[in-house]
């Protein structure tokens, strides 16, 4: 029983130590600058509004090295196919089909946003969250989760954008 006791009283003693406020002090020639990860400027705006992955903004084109695209009405079934396998290898981990994750749901993304986009966006995540403004407010709704760079070619990228026109 005394040890009990001497026990809870040592347990005690070291939980009210322990919790008690810190203090922080600075000695002579000591002093603490403190700022932010990133530079004002760079910080992206809160969101507003529509939250920006059901955004709907078909004329921006983004960052990047594609400037234009046309789209054939018909599906290239051997593009779907690589898009399809890419995807599955590359893409779901982040992105599923009709939920959020880790990034926005892809699904009938080609309704919100230009294929030129999509396409940089998919080859060139870091230039478009530094330049492009729904890129940066993606990243924001996404609590900060970046899209990794997959160093995908524009013909990688293409496959995929196939695929994500058949995801309706």
């Amino acid at each position: 029983m005394r040890y009990s006791i001497l026990f809870a009283s040592l347990l005690l003693t070291v939980l009210a130590v322990g919790c008690r406020e810190k203090v922080e002090t600075s000695g002579e020639g000591f002093s603490v600058n403190r700022r932010s990860a990133k530079p004002a400027a760079e910080a992206p705006a809160p969101l507003t509004g529509t939250p920006a992955s059901q955004r709907v903004d078909l004329v921006s084109k983004g960052v990047g090295p594609v400037t234009s695209m046309e789209l054939p009405d018909a599906l290239n079934a051997d593009l779907l196919a690589k898009g399809e396998r890419y995807y599955n290898r590359l893409c779901v981990a982040c992105h599923r089909i009709g939920k959020k994750s880790i990034g926005p749901a892809l699904n009938g993304i080609l309704a919100r946003r230009s294929p030129e986009w999509i396409m940089n966006m998919t080859m060139k995540p870091e230039e478009m969250v530094k330049k492009d403004p729904l890129a940066r407010d993606l990243l924001q709704e996404y609590d900060g989760s970046p899209m990794a760079n997959q160093g995908l070619s524009r013909d990688q990228a293409r496959a995929i954008l196939e695929y994500l026109r058949t995801l309706k």
